[in-house]
Protein backbone atom coordinates (compact mmCIF):
# COMPACT_ATOMS: atom_id res chain seq x y z
CA UNK A 1 0.00 0.00 0.00
CA UNK A 2 1.32 3.63 -0.66
CA UNK A 3 2.67 5.35 2.32
CA UNK A 4 0.73 8.22 3.05
CA UNK A 5 -3.09 5.76 3.28
CA UNK A 6 -4.04 5.72 6.38
CA UNK A 7 -5.24 2.15 7.95
CA UNK A 8 -8.59 2.88 6.67
CA UNK A 9 -7.40 3.89 3.48
CA UNK A 10 -5.11 0.66 3.35
CA UNK A 11 -7.89 -1.77 3.94
CA UNK A 12 -10.44 -0.18 1.95
CA UNK A 13 -7.93 0.33 -0.65
CA UNK A 14 -6.35 -3.33 -0.44
CA UNK A 15 -9.71 -4.89 -0.75
CA UNK A 16 -11.24 -3.05 -3.89
CA UNK A 17 -7.53 -3.42 -5.43
CA UNK A 18 -7.77 -7.32 -5.17
CA UNK A 19 -11.25 -7.71 -6.35
CA UNK A 20 -10.35 -5.16 -9.50
CA UNK A 21 -7.30 -7.59 -9.98
CA UNK A 22 -9.88 -10.44 -10.05
CA UNK A 23 -12.65 -9.09 -11.61
CA UNK A 24 -11.21 -6.90 -14.60
CA UNK A 25 -8.13 -7.16 -16.91
CA UNK A 26 -5.83 -3.91 -17.03
CA UNK A 27 -3.68 -2.29 -20.44
CA UNK A 28 -2.00 0.70 -18.67
CA UNK A 29 0.59 2.73 -20.37
CA UNK A 30 2.55 5.93 -19.74
CA UNK A 31 3.06 5.18 -16.33
CA UNK A 32 6.60 6.32 -16.26
CA UNK A 33 5.28 10.13 -16.76
CA UNK A 34 3.62 9.76 -13.46
CA UNK A 35 5.92 12.10 -10.99
CA UNK A 36 8.32 10.96 -8.39
CA UNK A 37 7.56 13.76 -6.34
CA UNK A 38 4.82 14.07 -4.09
CA UNK A 39 2.01 16.66 -4.56
CA UNK A 40 0.29 16.41 -8.03
CA UNK A 41 -3.24 17.04 -9.99
CA UNK A 42 -4.57 14.20 -12.00
CA UNK A 43 -7.30 15.22 -14.67
CA UNK A 44 -9.29 12.46 -16.45
CA UNK A 45 -12.05 12.36 -18.41
CA UNK A 46 -15.70 10.71 -16.85
CA UNK A 47 -17.20 7.81 -18.46
CA UNK A 48 -18.42 5.85 -15.25
CA UNK A 49 -19.54 5.74 -12.07
CA UNK A 50 -16.97 3.19 -11.25
CA UNK A 51 -13.69 5.74 -12.33
CA UNK A 52 -12.94 6.78 -9.24
CA UNK A 53 -11.94 2.80 -8.42
CA UNK A 54 -10.33 2.32 -12.01
CA UNK A 55 -8.20 5.51 -11.29
CA UNK A 56 -7.33 4.57 -7.65
CA UNK A 57 -6.22 1.26 -8.89
CA UNK A 58 -3.95 2.36 -11.43
CA UNK A 59 -2.54 5.07 -9.26
CA UNK A 60 -2.46 2.77 -6.11
CA UNK A 61 -0.33 0.37 -8.10
CA UNK A 62 2.42 2.92 -8.49
CA UNK A 63 2.39 4.23 -5.16
CA UNK A 64 -0.12 6.75 -4.65
CA UNK A 65 -2.85 7.02 -2.15
CA UNK A 66 -5.15 10.13 -4.54
CA UNK A 67 -8.10 11.63 -2.99
CA UNK A 68 -10.99 12.49 -5.03
CA UNK A 69 -13.38 15.52 -5.40
CA UNK A 70 -17.15 13.75 -4.88
CA UNK A 71 -20.20 15.06 -4.26
CA UNK A 72 -21.32 15.71 -0.79
CA UNK A 73 -24.46 13.64 -0.91
CA UNK A 74 -22.20 10.73 -1.14
CA UNK A 75 -20.63 11.48 2.37
CA UNK A 76 -24.38 11.09 3.91
CA UNK A 77 -24.69 7.63 2.61
CA UNK A 78 -24.76 4.70 4.90
CA UNK A 79 -21.26 2.74 4.30
CA UNK A 80 -19.96 4.59 1.84
CA UNK A 81 -19.71 8.13 3.71
CA UNK A 82 -17.84 6.58 6.32
CA UNK A 83 -15.25 5.43 3.90
CA UNK A 84 -15.35 8.18 2.34
CA UNK A 85 -14.43 10.47 5.67
CA UNK A 86 -11.74 7.80 6.85
CA UNK A 87 -10.40 7.80 4.03
CA UNK A 88 -10.09 11.46 3.12
CA UNK A 89 -11.61 12.00 0.24
CA UNK A 90 -13.09 15.48 -0.82
CA UNK A 91 -16.34 17.13 -0.71
CA UNK A 92 -18.29 18.94 -3.19
CA UNK A 93 -20.99 21.48 -2.41
CA UNK A 94 -22.61 21.88 -5.59
CA UNK A 95 -25.10 24.99 -6.23
CA UNK A 96 -24.48 26.24 -2.05
CA UNK A 97 -22.47 28.91 -0.82
CA UNK A 98 -19.74 26.33 0.12
CA UNK A 99 -19.20 25.61 -3.91
CA UNK A 100 -15.19 26.95 -3.11
CA UNK A 101 -14.64 24.61 0.08
CA UNK A 102 -13.57 21.74 -2.00
CA UNK A 103 -11.01 23.96 -4.23
CA UNK A 104 -9.77 25.18 -1.02
CA UNK A 105 -9.46 21.65 0.45
CA UNK A 106 -8.23 20.01 -2.51
CA UNK A 107 -5.19 23.15 -2.26
CA UNK A 108 -4.44 22.33 1.44
CA UNK A 109 -4.06 18.71 0.05
CA UNK A 110 -2.03 19.41 -2.86
CA UNK A 111 0.46 21.74 -0.30
CA UNK A 112 0.43 18.38 2.28
CA UNK A 113 1.86 16.53 -1.00
CA UNK A 114 -1.51 14.28 -1.53
CA UNK A 115 -2.54 13.30 -5.10
CA UNK A 116 -5.70 15.15 -5.88
CA UNK A 117 -7.95 13.30 -8.62
CA UNK A 118 -10.65 15.64 -10.86
CA UNK A 119 -12.83 14.37 -13.47
CA UNK A 120 -12.61 17.80 -15.65
CA UNK A 121 -16.00 17.44 -17.00
CA UNK A 122 -17.32 17.73 -13.57
CA UNK A 123 -19.60 14.74 -14.36
CA UNK A 124 -20.06 11.49 -16.27
CA UNK A 125 -20.08 12.60 -20.32
CA UNK A 126 -23.36 12.87 -21.50
CA UNK A 127 -21.86 12.29 -25.25
CA UNK A 128 -24.19 9.09 -26.43
CA UNK A 129 -20.43 7.81 -28.21
CA UNK A 130 -18.38 8.59 -24.72
CA UNK A 131 -16.57 11.66 -25.94
CA UNK A 132 -15.58 14.38 -23.04
CA UNK A 133 -18.23 17.61 -22.61
CA UNK A 134 -17.03 20.93 -21.61
CA UNK A 135 -15.12 20.76 -19.04
CA UNK A 136 -15.13 22.99 -15.50
CA UNK A 137 -12.57 25.63 -14.97
CA UNK A 138 -11.96 24.33 -11.41
CA UNK A 139 -9.04 22.25 -12.47
CA UNK A 140 -7.79 25.52 -13.84
CA UNK A 141 -7.98 27.35 -10.98
CA UNK A 142 -6.05 24.74 -8.86
CA UNK A 143 -3.63 24.44 -10.63
CA UNK A 144 -2.58 27.92 -11.59
CA UNK A 145 -3.05 28.61 -7.54
CA UNK A 146 -1.09 25.76 -6.53
CA UNK A 147 1.28 25.64 -9.67
CA UNK A 148 2.27 21.13 -9.05
CA UNK A 149 2.34 18.85 -12.16
CA UNK A 150 -0.86 18.39 -13.61
CA UNK A 151 -1.22 14.72 -15.12
CA UNK A 152 -3.26 13.87 -17.89
CA UNK A 153 -4.96 10.54 -17.81
CA UNK A 154 -7.43 9.05 -20.10
CA UNK A 155 -9.40 5.89 -19.85
CA UNK A 156 -11.84 3.42 -22.35
CA UNK A 157 -13.28 0.17 -20.72
CA UNK A 158 -15.11 1.66 -17.54
CA UNK A 159 -18.02 2.13 -19.48
CA UNK A 160 -18.33 -1.11 -20.38
CA UNK A 161 -18.66 -2.12 -16.82
CA UNK A 162 -21.15 0.24 -15.89
CA UNK A 163 -22.82 2.18 -18.68
CA UNK A 164 -24.72 5.51 -18.80
CA UNK A 165 -28.14 4.40 -17.49
CA UNK A 166 -27.35 1.08 -15.93
CA UNK A 167 -27.58 0.22 -12.25
CA UNK A 168 -25.75 -2.83 -12.27
CA UNK A 169 -22.13 -3.54 -12.92
CA UNK A 170 -21.22 -6.00 -15.24
CA UNK A 171 -17.80 -7.77 -14.90
CA UNK A 172 -18.13 -10.75 -16.87
CA UNK A 173 -16.84 -11.29 -19.38
CA UNK A 174 -13.77 -9.53 -18.00
CA UNK A 175 -13.68 -6.42 -19.50
CA UNK A 176 -10.06 -4.58 -19.90
CA UNK A 177 -9.38 -0.95 -18.01
CA UNK A 178 -7.34 0.67 -20.63
CA UNK A 179 -5.93 3.62 -19.25
CA UNK A 180 -2.85 6.04 -21.02
CA UNK A 181 -1.05 8.71 -18.61
CA UNK A 182 0.36 12.03 -20.72
CA UNK A 183 3.55 14.09 -19.36
CA UNK A 184 2.34 16.92 -17.38
CA UNK A 185 0.60 19.87 -18.89
CA UNK A 186 2.75 22.71 -19.21
CA UNK A 187 0.78 25.93 -17.86
CA UNK A 188 4.41 28.03 -16.93
CA UNK A 189 3.25 30.97 -19.01
CA UNK A 190 -0.25 31.51 -17.38
CA UNK A 191 0.98 31.42 -13.98
CA UNK A 192 1.72 34.88 -13.47
CA UNK A 193 -1.46 35.99 -15.59
CA UNK A 194 -3.59 39.41 -14.26
CA UNK A 195 -6.58 37.97 -15.71
CA UNK A 196 -6.99 34.68 -13.71
CA UNK A 197 -10.57 33.95 -14.67
CA UNK A 198 -9.43 34.03 -18.23
CA UNK A 199 -6.26 32.19 -17.45
CA UNK A 200 -8.08 29.53 -15.65
CA UNK A 201 -10.46 29.04 -18.63
CA UNK A 202 -7.26 28.59 -20.79
CA UNK A 203 -5.44 26.46 -18.42
CA UNK A 204 -8.47 23.86 -18.13
CA UNK A 205 -8.92 23.79 -22.14
CA UNK A 206 -5.42 22.74 -22.45
CA UNK A 207 -5.39 19.99 -19.79
CA UNK A 208 -8.97 18.64 -21.48
CA UNK A 209 -7.21 18.87 -25.04
CA UNK A 210 -4.32 16.69 -23.81
CA UNK A 211 -6.97 14.43 -21.78
CA UNK A 212 -8.52 14.80 -25.73
CA UNK A 213 -6.06 13.13 -27.32
CA UNK A 214 -4.81 10.44 -25.54
CA UNK A 215 -8.16 9.26 -25.46
CA UNK A 216 -8.22 9.51 -29.48
CA UNK A 217 -5.21 7.51 -29.17
CA UNK A 218 -6.23 4.90 -27.17
CA UNK A 219 -9.62 4.33 -29.10
CA UNK A 220 -7.77 4.39 -32.09
CA UNK A 221 -10.36 7.10 -33.41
Amino acid sequence: APQRANRAYRVFGGFVRNLLMALTKRDWRGLENLPGTEGFLVAGNHLSNIDPVTFAHLLWDNGVAPKFLAKSSLFKAPIVGGLLHRTGQIPVFRGTTRAADSLTAAEQALATGDVVVIFTEGTITRDPDYWPISPKSGIGRLALATRVPVVPIAQWGAQEVLGSGSKFPKFFPRKVMRMQVGAPVDLSDLYDRTDTSVAAKEATARIMSQVATLLEEIRGE
